[in-house]
């Protein structure tokens, strides 16, 4: 155990001992119940317990935080004028020493202001991270400091005894404290000026602060509020009991559950319903008075008119109200087409794109956390992957599927506000609503992707392209055409003395421009078959079949003429492999390719030969594959359903790629 701990639980012990000996001593002292309340006896034991058990487990569990510290500071404080007014009351039965009774009044008279004066406005100040809300606020807690002094003399200074009916005075008393009046009208003046500075603090966090500090904020804003309604009717119109002070022990216990659990319950629902009934309440109880006093002037007085009219407007107000302290806290939740524009917007920037159109979600709808995902494009397998996402992602999560032209693109996932267990059906509604623009703007992002990738592959494949080209010219074609160079001036200079020899060089010269001739068509052979050009594409592949060993049969559509080049050299291509893979591997003796012609071209080679030897995987059947992907088609290769093996390949005649706006 730290040294910190150890203060922690002797500051605990401290005030709890403080609150049980004022009960104790009351009781002792044989003080009615009425006659403690009215000595605050038990209104301070119950504020110091509070603030003890709040204080404790704060600087218990998050020991930097001066929080937890200032509220066992405030516990001490509550819990000495408990047990002062306590042990005052004892020796007033008992005749204890005027000594002894005055330096009781003294010290019950001069701790509980420390809580109002230096603890309380602290606390709000530092809020929930235990630092002022910027640079600029720093100074309010040297002033706060300095300044709490006042009031701790404005209250223990007072002539007046601590307790009702008692005489018994301090001995820190100033006799002229009503000709003070200035100073302590400043004093208040500074306590008020302090806690609304300390709340516009509040506020400011609210407005700059992300989900999980807001919620925390907002724990504390439910409990000030309730207590703000209590003070109100207490210490402005000063009327109801002492036992209302009892409402202040609720912030050191919001404190407390907004530091170590925010996400306890639904806070902004249960804010919701607070802020929407205490305003209603108010309301009412001030048009009621108006009608009421109006009425009484126009004629006697009617109340039963008055209480009509109020029931006529109350539920109108009440749905308008609602809406807009809903709209604070769920954002746009009940109006999807706002949020749905809002959106649109993000996705119409280029900039941020679907990142923009994330962080706008949880804008919108207060969310704490949403990501987008889509399966990847270039994986065979549809692997998912994450787009962007946006926030800190909460224990529960919820699911909407992302449908584009009946096909799943990806899926918003969003996280639940902390209290929620579910997803409510006012979200769910916006959610899927929002998930028909986040579809459009998943596929359009995977084509944009797509086509970028086609990009980078034909590059690829053109410079390999080039690549050999060069090579081939290079290594084979130029050294054969430098050849032919000098043999042909070996051969004019020996012309004339040496014919024979002459006649030799040129015969060699033949056989190298032969050799380049075959060259030159070897690397136009590798660009486009020449045979498409002259036979056409079934000629071309009839003229290939009669160099195999094979008895191929060939069926094809009557219009293929038409087809693209890039489609026509790939169907050869996937042919011409296919044949050769029978011929070499299937142990066949007959074969079939069909080629028909409807929306795609359709290219089946099939053979009569054992399966599986020729559809191993492979240079061939890879080579076939990437030709038919290339131009966004497909090819399978494997065993025949009556044997033997099967290459089918489906070829678009219209390559459309479509680009993201």
């Amino acid at each position: 155990m730290t040294l910190m701990k150890v203060l922690a639980w002797g500051l605990f012990a401290v005030a709890v001992t403080g609150a049980v000996t004022g009960v104790t001593a009351a009781i002792a002292a044989g003080m009615t119940f009425e006659a403690a309340i009215e000595s605050f006896i038990v209104t301070n034991s119950a504020i110091g317990l509070s603030l003890a058990c709040a204080g404790v487990l704060l600087a218990w569990q998050r020991p930097r935080n001066p929080i937890g510290w200032l509220l066992l500071a405030a516990a001490v404080a509550q819990g000495g004028t408990a047990a002062g007014a306590g042990l005052l009351a004892i020796g007033e039965v008992h005749g204890w020493p005027t000594a002894a009774s005055r330096t009781l009044a003294t010290f019950a008279a001069y701790s509980w202001p420390w809580s109002i004066a230096l603890c309380l406005p602290l606390v709000l100040l530092l809020f929930p991270d235990g630092r002022p809300p910027g640079r600029r606020w720093t100074w309010l807690v040297p002033v706060t400091v300095v300044t709490a002094p006042l009031f701790v003399l404005e209250m223990g200074a007072s002539p007046t005894s601590l307790s009702p009916g008692s005489d018994v005075a301090g001995y820190l008393t100033i006799p002229f404290h009503d000709d003070l009046a200035a100073l302590w009208t400043a004093t208040e003046v500074r306590g008020a000026v302090l806690v609304l500075a300390a709340l516009a603090g509040l506020g400011l966090r609210y407005r700059r602060g992300g989900e999980r500090e807001r919620r925390q904020l907002l724990w504390l804003l439910l409990a000030v509020l309730l207590l703000a309604a209590v003070m109100v009717v207490w210490g402005v119109f000063q009327t109801g009991p002492v036992l209302m002070l009892l409402a202040i022990p609720l912030v050191p216990i919001a404190i407390t559950v907004a530091i170590l659990r925010h996400g306890l319950l639904d806070i902004r629902l249960i804010v919701s319903r607070t802020v929407l009934y205490a305003l209603l309440t108010s309301g009412v109880i001030a048009v009621y008075a108006l009608l009421v006093a109006v009425l009484d002037r126009a004629g006697p007085g009617d109340s039963v008119l008055a209480t009509v009219l109020i029931a006529v407007g109350f539920n109108p107000v009440r749905v308008r109200l609602q809406r807009i302290v809903d709209r604070l806290l769920y954002g746009d939740r009940d109006d999807p087409a706002r949020a749905l524009s809002r959106i649109g917007r993000r996705l119409a920037d280029p900039a941020p794109g679907l990142a923009g159109a994330v962080a706008a979600l949880c804008t919108v709808l207060r969310l704490p956390f949403a990501a987008l995902r889509s399966a990847d494009a270039g994986d065979s397998g549809g692997a998912v992957v994450e787009r962007t996402s946006y926030g800190t992602a909460p224990e529960r999560l919820h699911t909407i599927p992302l449908v584009y032209g009946g096909d799943r693109v990806g899926e918003l996932i969003v996280g639940l506000r902390p209290g929620e267990k579910t997803i409510s059906v006012a979200d769910s509604r916006v959610l899927e609503l929002l998930a028909v623009p986040l579809a459009v703007a998943v596929h359009a992002t995977g084509l944009s992707e797509e086509l970028q990738r086609i990009r980078e592959q034909i590059v690829v494949a053109r410079e390999d392209e080039r690549r050999r080209l060069r090579r081939d010219l290079h290594d084979g074609l130029g050294p054969t055409l430098t050849g032919v160079v000098y043999q042909a001036d070996a051969a004019g200079n020996v012309l004339a003395d040496d014919p024979a020899r002459a006649k030799e060089l040129l015969l060699r010269l033949r056989a190298e421009v032969t050799s380049a001739i075959e060259d030159i068509r070897r690397l136009v052979y590798g660009l486009r078959p020449p045979a498409l050009d002259d036979l056409g594409l079934v000629g071309a592949l009839r003229q290939q079949a009669e160099r195999l060993s094979l008895d191929v049969s060939i069926r094809a559509s009557r219009n293929l003429a038409a087809l693209p080049a890039a489609v026509e050299v790939a169907a050869y291509r996937i042919v011409t492999e296919a044949l050769n893979n029978v011929a070499r591997h299937a142990r066949a003796t007959t074969a079939r390719v069909d080629l028909t012609l409807g929306d795609r071209l359709r290219v089946e080679v099939s053979d009569d030969g054992a399966a599986g030897g020729a559809w191993r995987p492979g240079v061939g059947l890879r080579s076939m594959r990437e030709r038919a992907e290339e131009l966004g088609g497909t090819c399978q290769a494997g065993p025949g359903d009556g044997g033997g093996g099967r290459v089918v390949a489906l070829l678009p005649l219209v390559v459309t790629v479509a680009v993201a706006p």
